[in-house]
């Protein structure tokens, strides 16, 4: 299985997520890219959408190679990856200087994709952290533990790809994972789309104003109107 794009891997995700429509789900996504997949799940379990501010924490020599993940929050969570500190040789001052970087991104995301927008209620609550799939797994490993932290009821990943590496990790983090198609070869997440441009601010913000956060009622429709079921 490839996706076509974004919109289609939401679609074939929200067929895998239909049997947790009657449990009242929070559905966040990771921005940029995961916002557009996301969009179709809240559009087909009519739940809200809300976001989970996460980035990577790049090597200063490869920003590609994560060294970690940072979740935004009232006293942050960053999750680091020792082994890649130690074979890139950054030091705790270095890499606390990234750190300091990607929060100022985050903040700057909140005020551009939030502003003055309710939240998303968790505790208590299913929740679904969907993006557009998994790379290293820091990130997503992140924004796990950031949630968790928040009391869910029930949190569950969901994601179109990611390497077969990457999951028994995530399968610790996370109460239920479900991925639609796994690699043991994987290079990168763009590889498994005909179309991985990147996804813009605006078509996050635009997102979000079909899905109020706080409404269990969500009138957004799926991003390229109704859609049939396709075949897993």
């Amino acid at each position: 299985m490839s996706f076509r794009d974004r919109s289609d891997a939401g679609r074939r995700l929200a067929a895998r997520l239909a049997k947790f429509k009657d449990q009242r789900p929070i559905i966040l996504a990771l921005p940029r890219g995961g916002a557009p997949v996301a969009a179709e799940v809240a559009a087909a379990l009519h739940a809200p959408l809300d976001l989970i501010l996460v980035r990577k924490i790049g090597a200063p020599s490869q920003p590609e190679l994560a060294m970690g993940a940072i979740v935004d929050g009232r006293a942050p969570i960053i999750v680091r990856n020792e082994d890649v500190i130690r074979i890139a040789g950054v030091g705790e001052a270095e890499f606390e200087a990234v750190c300091a970087e990607e929060l100022a991104e985050i903040e700057r995301r909140r005020q551009r994709y939030i502003g003055a927008r309710e939240r998303a209620e968790i505790e208590g609550r299913l929740v679904i952290i969907i993006d557009d799939g998994v790379a290293t797994g820091a990130t997503t490993r992140a924004a796990l533990q950031a949630i968790r932290a928040r009391r869910p009821r029930k949190l569950v990943l969901a994601v179109p790809v990611a390497p077969t590496e990457a999951l028994p990790t995530l399968r610790d983090e996370a109460d239920v994972v479900v991925c639609l198609e796994d690699h043991e070869i994987f290079g990168a997440i763009g590889y498994f789309y005909d179309d991985f441009r990147q996804t813009t601010d605006q078509e996050v913000i635009d997102i979000l104003a079909r899905f109020p956060a706080g409404s269990d009622e969500a009138d957004g429709e799926p991003m390229n109107g109704p859609h049939p079921s396709e075949p897993m």
